[in-house]
């Protein structure tokens, strides 16, 4: 790796949606230490294996990857930044067959969902799941695997010299994935970029109103709620982490916001405070 490009730790492999959400992110250039699941990001960047980390959190097909966030209100990492990422789904092959040559599809268990319905016009494709997108992409490609196709971006057929059979398969068209930009907390400094977003993790009595409580607080001093995802908390049945994402226009809002509600909760977690990411049309 190029010591003066960041190390960027992703799920996947290069030409992946990930590796996508990081050319958008850093545009200069950059270093993917590929990673096979997200537990082993979490790993790599606790070695300080790499400096960023960017990992997928949501879409809006498939929902939300809810082992991500224990993952991260466990972790020592922050979020600076996230990537909303239009998903357009492609299915390749080696150049020079067509779509009649293939007899089964390969890719992630989630790119395959998004494309059910092209599916069930090809019902004699055997669909086989696989870890990655790009990673099928590039075993098709290093086995020159004939009759065989990967799900997954332009960009990891244009790395590992795929023909696109059938460009944009996915089935919704407004299919968008949500992804988060990692370090671990020591890093945070040099930041500049004025946050007006913050990720927050918290859990509240379980008593009539509580939450409501807080959420209510929560406006009051001038933080949009966005998001709540509830996690359970682990050794106390029927009771949940709320992951929550607020948006903000003063810092000192979020400043206040949090004073006032820490009498009101437990366990409060700040994930991250960042820009607002750009989402696409």
């Amino acid at each position: 790796m190029d010591p003066d490009q960041p190390v960027v730790a992703i799920q996947g492999v290069a030409g992946s949606f990930h590796d996508e959400a990081c050319a958008q992110y850093f545009h200069t250039s950059f270093s993917t230490l590929p990673c096979e699941t997200f537990r082993d990001l979490f790993q790599v960047m606790k070695k300080r294996k790499a400096r960023f980390a960017v990992m997928a959190i949501e879409n809006t097909v498939a929902g939300t990857i809810l082992p991500n966030y224990a993952l991260l209100r466990t972790s020592s990492l922050a979020i600076i930044g996230e990537i909303y990422l239009a998903i357009r789904q492609n299915l390749m092959a080696l150049p020079g067959q067509t779509l009649e040559d293939i007899r089964e599809v390969h890719s992630h268990p989630m790119a395959i969902q998004q494309c059910y319905s092209f599916f069930e016009k090809h019902p004699a494709l055997r669909l086989v799941e696989t870890s990655d997108t790009a990673a099928s992409a590039a075993w098709i490609r290093d086995h020159r695997k004939k009759g065989i196709g990967a799900i997954g971006p332009k960009r990891a057929a244009t790395m590992y010299g795929l023909q696109i059979l059938a460009p944009g398969i996915e089935t919704d068209k407004r299919n968008f994935t949500r992804f988060l930009v990692l370090t671990d907390k020591e890093n945070l400094n040099g930041f500049a970029a004025p946050p007006d977003k913050a990720s927050l993790a918290f859990h509240v009595s379980h008593t009539r109103g509580s939450l409501a409580r807080v959420l209510t607080i929560l406006a009051d001093h001038g933080c949009n709620l966005t998001k709540i995802q509830s996690l359970p908390v682990l050794g106390r049945e029927w009771e949940y982490f709320m992951h929550v994402d607020l948006e903000f226009d003063d810092h000192q809002h979020l400043k206040d916001a949090l004073a006032a509600i820490t009498p009101h909760v437990h366990e409060l977690h700040i994930l991250g405070t960042y820009p607002r990411g750009k989402k696409s049309v």
